[in-house]
């Protein structure tokens, strides 16, 4: 069942008896569980968070017996939404003067940066275009829908968050982008960048198991229990009578084998992103148990090499949309595609592109590349986005924005939660993973997200 690398298991010095829940370990804890932490979830969020996890362990004074073992159900590390999606890194435009989104995104991105040069991750720090169109119904005196909330934008990046963004002219744009049309305005985000996700997932975890992280791949959680009081041995008495203060059982299925073995963690990190609610609500009583609406996102590629263009190009996001708009970005070898739109999906592996929304899609494409040829358009993957509440993307100029949930759980001990992880996470996921780890260790106040509002 736990699939790992032989360098991993030679460094943690651990034997497992595969099948079994009988498990040795050759160092000893206060509290003998199997493991120090057990992140839940292998995608971008879930793997920073464990590497963020084992450095503490590594570097700190603690034992040296702990350890994070980080699980993932797939085969292979962030197959869902953390390689399906733009690639993008986000600069921090959208999401509000205070909220947690954009604490994380302002933060992630530039650790995002520094990260891959350091690591030698691709990427590039492309920028972005968004585009105001003049809309029927905006008075010739007006600046219109769409500028107005543009220009909310800006004097939010300029007065509040200090993330660079400028005005394009129009001299400059028919220069620079001759083939793309914008009737009201341009709105340059230069910091807005690309990522190879895959590229980037693999030094994570690289890091991770450099510090003794271990994974296990095939491992789907199918329950999650708190220990009771006796199940484990501690050289002193718990101070909590919370669920969870002793620490927790958790049973994993061999997605391979369909056999089921028991591990025990003093720490519990739900990081399983369209998962995240199934494992929450394995915990939860009834009462405050949630669920998550399905986002999909359709990408389509293209293969003509005309209109040809050098950033990313975005329009102005109308109010509460589920997402930013169907916008062109670019991979690292200067490939166009477009996406995502937004089709709400009751199941989260609906992963088919639904071709039957490429007209639409080529509809709002034409709005800011008039160019573009339908017939090189075709069908190319889809993602989804695990949602809170059918609610909107963007807190500048929208509606019913709702921000990431991370949080220790209420009334629980060693529960990290996060829920809701959607765009910005993959340029947030390195300042999430310290963020967990401050909550567990940090000296200071972390702030947190408020508690969930639960039917």
């Amino acid at each position: 069942m736990f699939a790992r690398t032989a360098t991993a298991t030679a460094r943690r010095q651990q034997q497992f008896q595969l099948g079994s829940t009988t498990r040795l370990f050759s160092s000893t804890a206060s509290v003998r569980t199997d493991f120090t932490h057990v992140v839940i979830g292998g995608g971008a969020v879930g793997l920073a968070i464990a590497r963020a996890l084992a450095s503490h362990s590594s570097s700190s004074s603690s034992s040296p017996s702990d350890t994070t073992l980080l699980l993932e159900r797939h085969p292979h590390i962030g197959t869902e939404t953390s390689s399906r999606n733009s690639e993008v890194i986000h600069a921090g435009l959208y999401y509000g003067a205070s909220s947690l989104k954009t604490r994380l995104c302002i933060r992630g991105r530039e650790r995002m940066y520094a990260f891959c040069a350091a690591r030698g991750v691709p990427h590039a720090r492309v920028g972005k275009w968004v585009v105001a169109q003049k809309q029927d119904g905006d008075d010739g005196d007006d600046d219109g829908a769409q500028i107005r909330i543009l220009r909310g934008i800006h004097e939010l990046c300029e007065r509040e968050l200090g993330v660079p963004t400028r005005w394009v002219g129009r001299a400059e744009a028919a220069r620079e982008e001759p083939d793309v049309r914008a009737t009201g305005a341009v709105l340059e985000s230069p910091e807005t960048g690309i990522v190879d996700s895959h590229a980037l997932m693999m030094a994570l975890l690289g890091q991770f198991e450099e510090d003794g992280g271990v994974l296990a791949l095939n491992s789907a959680v199918v329950g999650i229990e708190p220990l009771a009081s006796g199940s484990t041995t501690s050289s002193s008495s718990s101070s909590s009578n919370l669920p969870g203060s002793n620490g927790w059982r958790i049973t994993v299925r061999d997605a391979a084998t369909s056999t089921s073995s028991t591990i025990t963690a003093s720490t519990i990190i739900n990081s399983a992103g369209l998962g995240a609610a199934a494992i929450h609500n394995m915990i939860a009583p009834a009462d405050r148990h949630v669920r998550l609406y399905y986002a999909k996102g359709n990408y389509f590629s293209y293969a003509a090499s005309s209109p040809k263009v050098r950033r990313l190009i975005y329009p102005v996001t109308a109010p509460g949309a589920g997402g930013l708009g169907t916008h062109l970005t670019l991979d690292l070898a200067g490939r166009m595609r477009f996406g995502p739109d937004v089709e709400w999906v009751s199941s989260p592996t609906d992963l088919a592109v639904n071709a039957a929304r490429l007209p639409a899609a080529v509809a709002e494409i034409r709005k800011y590349l008039p160019s573009i040829d339908e017939g090189s358009l075709s069908p190319d993957y889809a993602g989804i986005r695990p949602k809170l509440a059918p609610a909107g993307a963007v807190a500048t100029g929208g509606k019913g924005f709702v921000d990431f949930y991370i949080r220790r759980e209420d009334g629980y001990a060693g529960w990290v939660n996060l829920l809701g992880i959607e765009s910005p996470g993959l340029t947030s996921c390195l300042e999430i993973g310290d963020m967990v780890r401050d909550m567990l260790y940090g000296s200071g106040k972390v702030e947190e997200s408020a508690p969930l509002e639960t039917p």
